[in-house]
């Protein structure tokens, strides 16, 4: 019995020793490398290699929340409002041998009610485009105006306010700051009524509207002249002695000269802007909707009307809008701002208000001009709490369009950017 045991024993003792050798033989399976997340600092805070690649990457995004009073003209308006906007961007860099290979996205979804204008939930394609080296391609902010503006208004001025637009554009870049860029955009356009009587009928587009920029940017802030051709293109068919025809197409234009400057000496953070732009025939490039409204006054804002000649005659305007931001401490800052603008049409005859109408087109011109500040406090960073009133007053100059109105507009807003 011992025997047969030592046997068995000696058996699987030998047994384990020869499948320990053959297994030492065999090949090790290696765990797979573990890729760690890296850390980008080339293009700033935030960026990090996605996984793989040399391509840098941001995600960032924000949620706000406002609430707006603002005086009601009648018993049925709304006086008060509510806002819930969520944002999510993502930015992705490479640097090539042509030079930075960029994309950006930024979509916005936003819920209004009551003064705000009820609204479902509606999504937003805010921004869109492709840059490489000097091109930009896609949707982003309009190249007629500086976007490095530190404007921090939240109601509406009267100046080119960061638009965004779909664009074809090259940028050339000379060093030390200075800069130029040539852009194919979509047109901005206004209205087409006078007192609800269509005064222009627009035709098909042939033609983008050409946005042309000199740029400097530096330590102490930063200037911009722009420039800016669009098409008026009618198709109101106009009867003549001699048979019918169509207006002769004409182009409208607009300039600008917008700017900044940092005002270290009186706190870190603060700056003061100015934007002055001039519009022929171009009255969206002063920032204008198809009607603008104060208190109990409107006024209906066109590019371009039919006169009584059969011509297409053009509306004319000018703004200059500015502010000043102040850090009062770290974490709380004032900004001050204001704009003034003036719209004029000829004296010449209005088509469309009948036959032998003596409606002259500059029954229609007004002056407005708008004041207003916010506070904002920032106790953490990205988190602003702040509020703002803006006073805003239209005068008509024609004889029979009303008086002067004036209108009171105040925001309370909650707002984090990550």
């Amino acid at each position: 019995m011992k025997l047969a045991k030592s046997l068995f024993l000696g058996s699987v003792a030998g047994l384990a020793a020869v499948a320990g050798a053959q297994a030492a033989d065999l090949p090790v399976a290696k765990a797979a490398p573990v890729e760690y997340v890296r850390v980008c600092s080339t293009y700033g805070a935030g960026f990090f290699y996605i996984p793989g690649t040399e391509t840098c990457l941001r995600v960032g995004g924000r949620v706000r929340g406002e609430f707006l009073y603002v005086e009601p003209n009648d018993r049925a308006n709304d006086a008060i409002g509510f806002r819930a906007r969520g944002r999510i961007q993502l930015d992705a860099r490479t640097a090539t041998a042509y030079g930075l290979l960029r994309t950006f996205v930024r979509f916005e979804m936003t819920r209004d009610t009551g003064s705000y204008g009820f609204s479902s939930t509606s999504p937003n394609v805010d921004q869109a485009f492709v840059q490489f080296g000097g091109l930009t391609a896609g949707r982003t902010i309009s190249f007629f105006m500086n976007s490095d503006l530190p404007n921090e208004n939240w109601g509406t001025l009267r100046f080119y306010d960061a638009p965004t637009v779909n664009v074809f554009a090259y940028t050339f870049s000379f060093g030390n700051g200075f800069s130029a860029t040539i852009a194919a955009e979509e047109g901005s356009f206004t209205g087409n009524t006078f007192a609800g009587t269509s005064v222009f009928t627009d035709a098909g587009q042939t033609m983008p509207d050409l946005v042309g920029n000199l740029k400097y940017a530096g330590t102490w802030g930063s200037a911009q002249l722009g420039a800016a051709l669009h098409q008026l293109r009618s198709d109101n068919l106009i009867t003549f002695p001699g048979g019918a025809d169509y207006p002769d197409t004409k182009l409208g234009w607009a300039v600008t000269a917008q700017g900044y400057v940092n005002l270290p000496a009186l706190a870190e953070g603060d700056a003061l802007w100015l934007a002055a732009t001039y519009a022929d025939g171009a009255l969206g490039y002063l920032g204008f909707d198809p009607n603008v409204t104060s208190g109990a006054t409107t006024r209906d804002v066109v590019d371009a009307y039919i006169g009584t000649n059969g011509d297409i005659n053009t509306g004319r305007g000018w703004s200059i809008a500015g502010g000043i931001n102040h850090y009062w401490t770290p974490t709380i800052r004032q900004s001050v701002f204001g704009s003034y603008a003036r719209v004029d049409y000829s004296n010449g005859g209005v088509a469309g208000f009948g036959p032998g109408s003596l409606v002259s087109a500059s029954v229609f011109d007004f002056t407005e001009w708008r004041a207003g500040t916010n506070l904002i406090w920032s106790p953490v960073s990205g988190l602003d709490l702040g509020v703002e009133v803006l006073y805003s007053n239209i005068d008509p100059r024609g004889p029979n369009f009303g008086v002067d109105s004036d209108n009171w507009e105040g925001r309370l807003r909650v707002q984090r950017d990550f």
